[in-house]
């Protein structure tokens, strides 16, 4: 029963990373990749909140999974945000590849902090 949990949040959280990335991207002119960085911190921030509101008793585990699991798991992407990356800095845009790195981890980590701190706030 489980992973029809993560089946289910995944068949939304994939076609909503998809249908984000291309709307996001398709209004900046750059070669930064805004659609990835978009979706990656919009699921940190989903799920720090997750995380910060099972903590807190707030949420059951089946919830856990079909949003953390299946959506969030579905929505980001590490192996998309690593090949953009590389692409970047083998096209000559080193500046762009390691404001992508910087950028993605300081923003990823601190949307988590904020969802799990809003969590707590909220529910604790």
């Amino acid at each position: 029963m489980n992973w029809l949990l993560v089946i289910a949040g995944a068949a939304v959280g994939a076609p909503l990373r998809y249908l984000t990335d291309r709307a996001v991207q398709s209004r900046h002119d750059t070669v930064f990749p805004w659609g990835t960085f978009t979706v990656n911190v919009s699921g940190s921030l989903v799920l720090g909140l997750l995380t910060g509101a099972v903590a807190a008793g707030a949420v059951s585990s089946h919830l856990q999974l079909l949003i953390g699991t299946g959506f969030c798991g579905a929505l980001t992407t590490y192996s998309t945000f690593s090949y953009e990356t590389l692409r970047l800095a083998e096209s000559g845009a080193r500046f762009y590849a390691l404001a992508n790195v910087a950028a993605s981890l300081a923003a990823g980590l601190g949307a988590a902090f904020t969802g799990n701190a809003l969590a707590h706030a909220l529910w604790a």
